[in-house]
């Protein structure tokens, strides 16, 4: 299974020539995917998706699913959301998917807290999407955050801490400059080591085995 990591928080994990496409949002600068079966739309908020993308992804494969939790159902227009929830279980294609946690992160006590669900994808790549959720299962490889108006660095570190991945790589990352990025790396690479896991900084379009 491949992981290439996109623009902020998109994800595209690929087995053979089947394509998974997770939170395709604002800042992805390109949706020529091909053969995609299903798409997974962690939470409402334009970061994770866009109508434009969802929308060109489903003209190039009609045959593809969109799951996501009852927050994006009620978000998205004109396309048919498969609801998910925290313990449900999907098979479709050459994926197996598992949904974890409920909610959005706290961004401040004056925003309402939005439905969010974290995914794992063949029992290996682990996403919690803008949230802290720790599965309870055990992650072999984890997409961790690493900027955004709800997280601040410690908790993100206590949050790999928590799950314990074999290897881990970071995402979430547009609010952060160049130099924002250099400073925090460290601390998830950190955080991935004390449990004997490695650390990949993947940029836009690399990918990772796993």
């Amino acid at each position: 299974m491949k992981v290439t990591k996109y623009e902020h928080a998109t994800l595209v994990v690929s087995v053979g020539d089947d394509a998974l496409v997770i939170d395709p949002g604002m800042f992805l600068s390109a949706v020529d995917i091909g053969d995609v079966s299903a798409v997974v739309i962690t939470h409402e908020h334009g970061d994770h998706w866009t109508p434009d993308h969802l929308e060109r992804i489903l003209e190039r494969n009609p045959d593809a699913v969109v799951y996501g939790p009852a927050g994006v159902k009620a978000a998205v227009s004109g396309i048919d959301v498969h609801v998910v929830k925290h313990g449900d279980t999907i098979e479709r294609g050459p994926y197996t998917l598992r949904f974890f946690g409920e909610k959005h992160n706290v961004i401040h006590e004056s925003i309402p807290v939005i439905d969010n669900v974290g995914v794992l994808v063949n029992d290996e790549l682990y996403y919690a999407g803008d949230s802290y959720t720790v599965p309870d299962v055990e992650v072999g490889t984890l997409a961790a955050p690493i900027g955004g108006p709800w997280l601040k660095i410690g908790e993100a570190m206590d949050f790999i801490l928590a799950v314990k991945p074999k290897r881990a790589f970071y995402t979430h990352d547009m609010p952060l400059s160049t130099a924002g990025r250099k400073m925090s790396i460290p601390r998830l690479q950190w955080a991935t080591e004390q449990n004997g896991g490695a650390f990949h900084s993947l940029e836009v379009g690399e990918s990772i085995d796993v």
